[in-house]
């Protein structure tokens, strides 16, 4: 790993700053990898998850990198001009311009839940800011990671792209290289422990973290539209997606028709869930486990679980397979309540007015995403202007991280920083701004010794 590091700060003394040519190449490339190799990863990820929907892969994993590279391709001459600023009225006719260079070598860690796109989408704002980088897939897929390793080493030269794989151990050595930036995607948890290995080095770092994205109803949005968006934005990769909607709160006189619908369009998007191919597995065992002993805590504390598939039985053996299920009456104390779930159960928490709900999401740590529901203004100016979350869908859920032009990232305990599209080129490229002096100033005003001119000169400034 150290030679391999050694060899990129070596790379890019050599050609610090890629031309156009030379990065639009190594889009293109990337997208080839993926054009010529998608049944391979889909095949990869189903093994690793033990089932994954090949709708949804193509969706979260292929499409949405191939999308991203064509929005970046499209824009990246652009995106890498000279900004001219302005300069001040006193220094006129000089310049200010701001120019936008590599930093370096780039190191992505990337999560489980979506393997591939979450290691190549940084990769690709990175190589169009003219970075080479370092890429930590998961080792909770395997597969996956073996694929990318050796797709990545078939196209691009080691010293520009490469891939690590390795358990813990080798994630703790990754993190404590000195890159130029590092960009981390998982747990809060894990995402302090990266920035407190980066902070050694004074490594700026990208959190994409998660948390307990909430989703809202107001008093008179249809129903039926409400829950369609939010069963497809809950279900989709089995609820194992970090803007996932976490809980929903609905008016209370609402609470019942939301789990008559929420119960009846679970059913008709997904008519059985065991031998479903568009129902994804819970990645591991671990994860499984995790998830069933946040609903036996619920039940413990006296939450009432809404079983929409009754019989069928969840058993990590085989198929991995956990059916949606629905949990009111919760309580501050309970695990489902404050960890994130990111899988297939969903509280259901009611309110009695705007204001009580907003003050409940505003009460816990800033979520990743948030989600409303309404046709109300006023309702809608609330949802955007007094929680402060990640990223904002209206009357949808999960759609404003597959806008290219949008930044994602989270904000406190969801992340900091951002991607996608021009945020991410900014993201790993230094603005480096830049004077420009023109032959006839009045520099030589301001030098030593200082008299009655400069008095004069710092009056009229002043």
């Amino acid at each position: 790993m150290q030679q391999k590091f050694k060899a990129m700060k070596a790379a890019v003394r050599a050609n610090p700053n890629p031309d156009l040519a030379t990065r639009d190449g190594h889009l293109a490339t990337l997208a080839e990898l993926i054009t010529e190799n998608t049944d391979a990863i889909i095949e990869a990820i189903t093994e690793d998850f033990g089932h994954r929907s090949e709708i949804e892969t193509q969706f979260g994993e292929t499409l949405n990198a191939l999308t991203d590279i064509k929005h970046t391709r499209k824009h990246l001459a652009k995106w890498m001009q000279v900004e001219k600023r302005a300069v001040g009225i006193h220094f006129f006719p000089a310049k200010a311009e701001v120019h936008y260079q590599p930093k370096g070598v780039v190191g992505v860690i990337a999560p489980w839940n979506y393997p591939f796109s979450m290691a190549i989408n940084p990769t690709i704002a990175a190589l169009a800011a003219g970075n080479r980088v370092m890429i930590k897939p998961s080792e909770l897929t395997p597969k996956t990671s073996e694929l990318l390793a050796i797709l990545i080493a078939k196209h691009f030269d080691a010293d520009h792209v490469t891939v690590i794989n390795g358990d813990v151990k080798i994630a703790q050595e990754f993190g404590t290289l000195p890159f130029n930036h590092i960009l981390f995607t998982g747990s809060t948890k894990v995402g302090s422990f990266v920035m407190q290995a980066a902070a050694k080095n004074l490594t700026p770092v990208t959190l994409e973290l998660g948390g307990k994205s909430p989703t809202i109803i107001d008093e008179n949005y249809p129903m039926k539209t409400a829950v369609e968006k939010i069963v497809s934005g809950k279900l989709f990769n089995s609820g194992q997606t970090c803007i996932a909607p976490d809980y929903v709160l609905v008016p209370k006189k609402r609470e019942a028709d939301f789990i008559k619908t929420y119960t009846k369009t679970v059913k008709r998007f997904y008519p059985t869930i065991k031998e479903n191919p568009d129902y994804t597995a819970i990645v591991s065992e671990g994860h499984f486990e995790r998830l069933s002993g946040l609903i036996a805590d619920a039940k413990d504390k006296g939450a009432t679980v809404t079983e929409i598939y009754p019989e069928e039985v969840d058993t990590p053996s085989n198929t991995r397979k956990m059916s949606p299920k629905i949990v009111t009456g919760t309580t501050d104390d309970m695990k489902i309540v404050q960890e994130e779930i990111f899988g297939p159960l969903l509280p259901v928490i009611t309110y009695d007015s705007v204001d009580e709900a907003m003050d409940y999401v505003m009460d816990r740590p800033h979520p990743l995403a948030f989600y409303g529901f309404s046709k109300n203004k006023e309702f809608i100016d609330k949802l955007l202007h007094k929680p402060l979350a990640g990223g904002v869908s209206i009357n949808d859920t999960l759609m404003h991280i597959v806008q290219n032009d949008l930044p994602f990232g989270g904000v406190g305990a969801s992340g900091m920083g951002s991607y996608h599209g021009f945020d991410g080129f900014k993201t790993f490229s230094h603005a480096k701004g830049v004077f420009r002096q023109a032959k006839v100033n009045g520099r030589n005003m301001m030098f030593p010794p200082y008299g009655k001119t400069m008095d004069k000169l710092l009056n009229m400034l002043s």
